[in-house]
């Protein structure tokens, strides 16, 4: 629940599955780039158009090529990064700064490539300015966006924050950042399971109206929500004309509920934290409605606080409003579950946990009346 903090810059890369990996060091676009790939989560494109800017967990760039091997032109030294080539991750990149990392040794054939932002980054923006085809081959045609979409809303527990850890302390294993993939949080896995692009737009440590312990006093999640680059006050990211998703997943509370109210707080009870937390989350739905429209699915969830009932006694009661109010497309969904084990860092859902989530969502959303 706390924001992840800034680490140490350094480079790792796995050994590759199939055919060679090395970084080269190169401009922010090497020659012969094209921007040609599909984007999956919020970006914004440079004013110049030779590349894209972005800050939200779980950002993905697809692409297609011919030939044995290709290059990635990346800008990002706070960010880390999984490579894959053909659906296998052949490289992780870690903190890589302004680089063409190359995966070469291919058959000399078409192949899907694939980059995806695993950690998150609120003080800072990463930079992809396309995929570079090796002497001889192409940049194909970009893979075409998916019919179904999905936009998961949330904190650390949707950014996957510290998921692949396997100690709650990871002061000795590398940080919250080594032991994250956004990739691997249960929406990225539920979108995949149902062949659906989407946006991770997750904020460890914001709520609703309340952050973390009270922290960073008159800002929450909805500060940032409008925005492509987390780190720019003002930003607004335009939604391209096809984004437009069938289900809409809010998971906001853990943070306004989990701590007790400090001295000083704008809220003199719970009962006034509750209060204002319905309130909010209701001009929250209205805004989504009024993006989406009337047939996106809004779904409420919550789950299980130690000590307290308020995060799920409150989803419920927004969402049974809603209903008053007509609209039977707001729905809330709680999640536990026995096997959930927490050993992600800092007590969060490990990525034993995300898949028990995951498969748990899955099945919600196969009772929803969905047409896609």
């Amino acid at each position: 629940m706390h924001t992840p903090g800034r680490l140490s810059r350094r480079t790792f890369v796995t050994a590759a599955v199939a055919g060679t990996a090395t970084s080269v060091a190169s401009p922010s676009r090497a020659s012969g780039t094209s921007l040609r790939f599909h984007t999956v989560g919020r970006v914004r494109r440079s004013a110049d158009g030779s590349s894209v800017e972005y800050s939200w967990p779980g950002v993905s760039f697809e692409g297609r090529f011919r030939g044995t091997g290709v290059g990635i032109a990346l800008d990002d030294a706070d960010n880390d990064y999984d490579v894959q080539i053909d659906g296998t991750t052949v490289a992780t990149l870690v903190t890589p700064g302004r680089t063409t990392f190359r995966v070469g040794g291919l058959p000399d054939a078409a192949h899907g490539v694939r980059l995806v932002k695993r950690t998150e980054s609120p003080w800072a923006t990463g930079r992809f300015a396309g995929f570079v085809a090796a002497p001889g081959g192409a940049v194909l045609a970009a893979p075409r966006a998916r019919s179904r979409q999905i936009e998961f809303i949330g904190d650390s527990y949707t950014a996957g924050y510290g998921n692949v850890s396997t100690t709650r302390d990871c002061s000795s294993n590398g940080g919250v950042n080594r032991n994250s993939n956004a990739d691997l949080a249960f929406g990225a896995l539920t979108a995949r399971r149902l062949d659906a692009d989407h946006q991770l737009n997750a904020f460890s440590g914001r709520g609703m109206v309340r952050n973390y312990n009270g922290g960073d006093p008159g800002t929450d999640f909805r500060t940032y929500y409008e925005r492509a680059l987390l780190n720019i006050e003002g930003d607004v990211w335009r939604r391209p004309p096809g984004w437009r998703p069938q289900v809409v997943v809010i998971g906001l509370g853990i943070n306004d509920f989990s701590t007790p109210l400090n001295p000083g707080e704008r809220w003199a009870t719970r009962e006034e934290l509750t209060d204002a937390y319905q309130a909010a989350f209701h001009g929250f739905l209205d805004r989504l409605r009024a993006r989406y429209g009337p047939r996106t699915f809004l779904v409420v969830s919550s789950t299980y606080l130690s000590g307290t009932d308020d995060f799920t006694r409150s989803a419920q009661r927004v969402v049974q409003e809603r209903n008053r109010r007509g609209d039977d497309r707001v729905r809330h969904w709680y999640y536990d579950d026995p096997g959930l084990d927490r050993l992600g860092c800092d007590w969060h859902p490990s990525l034993n946990d995300h898949r028990i989530i995951s498969g748990l969502l899955h099945r919600f959303l196969a009772g929803l009346p969905l047409r896609w």
